[in-house]
C-alpha cells in the first residue's frame, strides 16, 4: 500500500472543506446555509448514482404521467423530485421549495421550517436519459424577506437577490458548479471517496469565445436580431474565423461548456413561445447569477436577465449568456433594431 499517496488524498479541498472555510469568514454565521448545501450536495450524489444505473433499475421509459410543463415524466424525474424534496425539508433550514416539476410551491411545515427557500429543476434534460447524454439539476437560494409565514413574494424576487446558484452535471463526470456571490467554483466527484473536490477553483469565462449554441430548428420562427447574431455568427463580416456550433440541448450541459471555453448560449423568443421557453426561477436566474460570477453577461432581449421580476413560479423569458463580448454584440442588435 502506498501510505505516503493515501495521506496526501487527505488534504483535498472537498465541498464541505470549502463551504466550512467561506463559512468561517463571516463570525455571526450559525452553519444554517452550510447545512443547507450539504443537503443539495447529498440529493446530487443520490441522484447521480440513480442516473448511473437508470438503464438497469428500470428508472427509464415513462412514469405515466405529465407535469405541469406538459411534458411526459420520466421515472427518474418523479425520483429526482422527490429526492431533492425530501432532502430539503429533512434539513430544517428551508420554507418555501420550487420544483419545476410541481405545480404549487411547496410550504415546509413550521416545524421543520428555516429562513431560506430554494428553487430547483430536479433533473434538466431529462428527454435525454434515454440517449446517455449529460443531464442535470439546477438550483438557486433565496433568503426569506423578513420573519414572517413565508410566502410566494418569498421566491418571485428578481435574480440579483439570490444568496446562491449553481447546478451538477450528471455526465462522463459528476461536476457540481457552484457561485454563493463571491465567484464560481467546480466540484467533482471522487466516486472511490464520495467526496465533491474542488477541480475548477474561481472559473472566469473568456471574453469572447469561438462557440455559439442555439436550437437552429428554430431559425425560421425567430426574431431579426437573433438571426442577424446567428448569422454574424457563421459568415463574420470583419475577416475573422466563423464560430463553431455545438449544441447538446440539455441546459446543464451546454451552460457548462459555455462557461469553460466560453462563447454564447441563445434560448431566444420566438414566434411559437414569444415569452421564451426556459423558466425564469430555476433555469434562467441560476444560470445567469453563474455566468455574472464569472465575468459573462445575461441578457433577455430587452433588460439584463437578473433585474427580472417573475410574476409566477413557472414564467418563462428568453435568455442569451455567456462571454462578456458575445452577448454584448446581441445587446448591439437589439438595441439597433429598438432605434429603427
Amino acid at each position: 500500500m502506498d501510505h505516503a499517496a493515501d495521506a496526501h488524498r487527505t488534504d483535498l479541498m472537498t465541498i464541505t472543506r470549502f463551504v466550512l472555510n467561506e463559512q468561517s469568514k463571516y463570525p455571526e454565521s450559525r452553519g444554517d446555509f452550510t447545512i443547507l448545501l450539504s443537503h443539495i450536495v447529498l440529493g446530487c450524489k443520490f441522484v447521480c448514482t440513480a442516473v448511473n444505473k437508470a438503464g438497469l433499475a428500470k428508472l427509464l421509459g415513462l412514469a405515466g404521467e405529465t407535469n405541469v410543463q406538459g411534458e411526459d415524466q420520466k421515472k427518474l424525474d418523479v425520483l429526482s423530485n422527490e429526492v431533492f424534496i425530501k432532502a430539503l425539508v429533512s434539513s430544517g433550514r428551508t420554507c418555501v421549495l420550487v420544483s419545476e416539476e410541481d405545480e404549487e410551491a411547496t410550504f415546509v411545515e413550521p416545524a421543520k421550517r428555516g429562513k431560506y427557500c430554494v428553487v430547483f429543476d430536479p433533473l434538466d434534460g431529462s428527454s435525454n436519459i434515454d440517449c446517455g447524454v449529460s443531464i442535470g439539476t439546477i438550483f438557486g437560494i433565496y433568503m426569506m424577506k423578513d420573519a414572517h409565514e413565508p410566502t410566494l413574494d418569498d421566491v418571485l424576487q428578481p435574480g440579483k437577490n439570490m444568496l446562491a446558484a449553481g447546478y451538477c452535471m450528471y455526465g462522463s463526470s459528476c461536476t457540481l458548479v457552484l457561485s454563493t456571490g463571491k465567484g464560481v467554483n467546480g466540484f467533482t466527484l471522487d466516486p472511490s471517496l464520495g467526496e465533491f473536490i474542488l477541480t475548477h477553483p474561481d472559473i472566469k469565462i473568456p471574453k469572447k469565445g469561438k462557440i455559439y449554441s442555439v436550437n437552429e430548428g428554430n431559425a425560421k420562427n425567430w426574431d431579426g436580431p437573433t438571426s442577424k447574431y446567428v448569422e454574424n455568427c457563421k459568415f463574420p463580416k470583419d475577416g475573422s474565423s466563423p464560430k463553431s456550433l455545438r449544441y447538446i440541448g440539455s441546459m446543464v450541459a451546454d451552460v457548462h461548456r459555455t462557461l469553460l471555453y466560453g462563447g454564447i448560449f441563445l434560448y431566444p423568443a420566438d414566434k411559437k413561445s414569444p415569452n421564451g421557453k426556459l423558466r425564469v426561477l430555476y433555469e434562467v436566474f441560476p444560470m445567469s447569477f453563474l455566468m455574472e460570477q464569472a465575468g459573462g453577461q445575461a441578457f433577455t432581449g430587452k433588460q439584463r436577465a437578473l433585474d427580472l421580476v417573475p410574476k409566477k413560479i413557472h414564467d418563462r423569458a428568453p435568455i442569451f449568456l455567456g462571454s462578456y463580448d458575445d452577448v454584448e454584440e446581441i445587446k448591439r442588435l437589439y438595441a439597433a433594431e429598438e432605434k429603427n
